[in-house]
Order: C-alpha cells, then sequence, then structure tokens
C-alpha cells in the first residue's frame, strides 16, 4: 500500500516537455524488460536543472536534465553530475544507483541522465499535510542530517580513488572568484552591484582550508525521508555541485538556506524547508555540534556565512536571468531579483556581526 506522504512529480510545465518515445528507446537499451511508453510527470521543486519522473508499470526512473537558454560555464552539466554520484555510490550509500547517461542533444535537445527512483517524503516548504512530526523527530532528522554531511565530509577520498572530482587546495579563493564572475555575468539592471560583499570576501580569505567531499546544496528539501520513519535519510539528491573543497564553506551554504523561528519577514516568506519546526537546531547549534564532531575550529564563522549568503545570491542572479530574458517560463522565478536584495543586505549584516 502505497503511503500518501511520499513525495510525487506533478503536471509538465509549459514549455518543458519531455519527447518521450526518443527517451523510451534510450532507456530500453540501458534496462530491460520495460512495457510501453511511460507516463512522464516533473518535479516542481528545482530551480535549476529539470527533473522528471518516468513511471512504466515495471519501474519508475528519474530524468535530469539541463534547462533551456543561456547558461552559465561549467553550470548545468549532466554529465559531471552522472559520473560523481556513480563514483560516490560505493562509499557514501546516500547516493541514488544511475542507470545511465546520453551525451547526444539530439533526443531531447540537451544532454541528460537517469537514475533510480527512490519513493519516500521529500521535505519541502511543510512536511506533507496529515504527516504530524513531534519535536523530538524534528531534533532527530537534523541531527540526522548533520550527520550525514559529516559522514560525508569523513570520506577518504583519496583512498576510494576520488581525487578526480575536483581541483583540491585553493578551492576557497577559487570560489569567491567563480561565483563574483557568474554574479557580475548575470547582473541585471534591477539588482545591486554586490562590490562591497565581493571585496570584503576577497579581503577576509581564510589562511587555512581543509579539503574533502563536499555536496554543495546539502538542505533539508534535497533529502528523501523513510515515510515509516521520518528520522531517517534514505538518500540526498542534486550532486550538481559537488566536489572536493572545504566543509566549512558546505557548511556556510547550508545555513543559507536555513530559516529558524526568530528570523525577519523576508526569510520566512522564502523559507522552502521546514527548518522553523520545534526542535531543529539555530543556525549558531548547528555550527557548533558540526564543529565538535569533526574536531574543527574557528574563531570567526562569519566568512563561511557571507559566502554562503553570497553564493545563494548569485544563484538566485543566474536563474532571474533566464527569467528576465524569456528563456524560461517559470512564474516562481519572477521576483527573485527581490531575494538577491535581500541576501545581499543580510551579506552586509552578517559582516557587521549582526
Amino acid at each position: 500500500m502505497t503511503t500518501p506522504y511520499v513525495d510525487k512529480a506533478g503536471s509538465v510545465r509549459a514549455g518543458e516537455n519531455l519527447p518521450v518515445e526518443p527517451v523510451h528507446a534510450w532507456l530500453t537499451q540501458q534496462v530491460n524488460g520495460l512495457s510501453g511508453l511511460p507516463e512522464v510527470t516533473q518535479y516542481s521543486g528545482g530551480a535549476s536543472n529539470w527533473t522528471y519522473c518516468l513511471s512504466y508499470p515495471e519501474a519508475e526512473f528519474i530524468l535530469r536534465r539541463a534547462p533551456a537558454g543561456t547558461k552559465a560555464k561549467g553550470a548545468h552539466d549532466m554529465g559531471r553530475e552522472f559520473r560523481l554520484q556513480q563514483a560516490l555510490k560505493p562509499v557514501y550509500h546516500y547516493v541514488p544507483a544511475m542507470v545511465g547517461y546520453c551525451n547526444d542533444d539530439s533526443l531531447i535537445g540537451s544532454d541528460f541522465y537517469v537514475m533510480e527512483k527512490i519513493t519516500g517524503v521529500i521535505p519541502r516548504k511543510h512536511f506533507p499535510r496529515g504527516l504530524e512530526v513531534t519535536e523530538a523527530q524534528s531534533q532527530q532528522l537534523c541531527k540526522n542530517m548533520f550527520d550525514s554531511l559529516i559522514a560525508l565530509h569523513s570520506v577518504d577520498y583519496e583512498q576510494a580513488g576520488l581525487e578526480h572530482l575536483g581541483k583540491g587546495e585553493g578551492y576557497t579563493e577559487r570560489q569567491i572568484s567563480g561565483w563574483r564572475t557568474r554574479y557580475q555575468k548575470a547582473k541585471t539592471w534591477n539588482v545591486p552591484s554586490g562590490n562591497k560583499v565581493i571585496r570584503w570576501l576577497e579581503n577576509n580569505l581564510p589562511t587555512k582550508e581543509h579539503i574533502c567531499l563536499t555536496h554543495n546544496d546539502f538542505r533539508l528539501d534535497n533529502l528523501v525521508l523513510d515515510p515509516s520513519d521520518v528520522t531517517r535519510i534514505m538518500a540526498v539528491l542534486d550532486w550538481e555541485l559537488a566536489t572536493l573543497g572545504d566543509p566549512l564553506m558546505d557548511l556556510g551554504n547550508t545555513l543559507a538556506y536555513w530559516v529558524e523561528p526568530g528570523d525577519d519577514f523576508m526569510a520566512q516568506m522564502t523559507r522552502r524547508q521546514p527548518t522553523h519546526l520545534p526542535g531543529m537546531m539555530s543556525r549558531k547549534e548547528i555550527v557548533e555540534y558540526y564543529m565538535s564532531s569533526m574536531s574543527l575550529d574557528v574563531d570567526d564563522f562569519r566568512f563561511y556565512e557571507v559566502y554562503g549568503l553570497f553564493r545563494l545570491a548569485a544563484i538566485a542572479q543566474q536563474i532571474y536571468y533566464r527569467y528576465h530574458h524569456k528563456q524560461t517560463r517559470n512564474p516562481a522565478f519572477k521576483r527573485f531579483w527581490i531575494f538577491v536584495h535581500y541576501l545581499l543586505w543580510r551579506c552586509e549584516r552578517a559582516i557587521k556581526g549582526r
């Protein structure tokens, strides 16, 4: 019996239809025993790559492809995302199993990959209606979430043969330079230059960095939870930005999305995860828990906080750029430019220690 709380895809958005026949023809070469054309639905949660569910009588699969329109260099690399997860699966069991990758753009207008579908609960802005989560469960889920991040950061990537996933040393400086460039290239007339924040980040680069496997988009709504026990994590999704990087920057990225009960109106309005529930740790508590678990110490977490917020501003601006230039019709992106203003304001407050 199917639980009513599991995450389900919905109708395909206008202009984002998936050519079913060529996908089916390709997929039957990867998987035996598939009958008939699949039912195609689309997930609405993602604001970057387009994600579809292919439902056959025998099995269900997830297909991910890049969006239409101009893309930032290095972004939406489906081949890299596929190969990275394929390499990670043996050493980090939260990664879904890969089915196959297609680099032939002529099939659907983009390269794409297909992976197994892990059926479970994905906590969006709220848990599914009717699913009651106690304070104790929220507390345990929060702990399990960061334990799974710590487990990723603790993988011996060299012993696992994963040193090819990133450049390693110099990551911190490359990230600041890269996100500065991405933000500036995606800038539209109605958002700030961000120069003050950029200069502060460039002038406050940490003198030390630790290199490990990083996810770089680690959020509650990128987790699949067990419907029978929502504190148990079944899978971690969306590995597009994963690489060899600095763990504190990965944590800063996660906390940029973390909205607490006492946060301002704008934060509450843009919340996309149920991080506000009683039992969830605060950002300060998360930093303390993480540092203690990893036996790390840092005098001032501000750099990582500001970096996470600025990076999120750059991501939001890249998405808004596509909407602004009519490369996507998704109405959810219409007011992202306001969010960019807000995030840069948050950066400046964090710089001042507020």
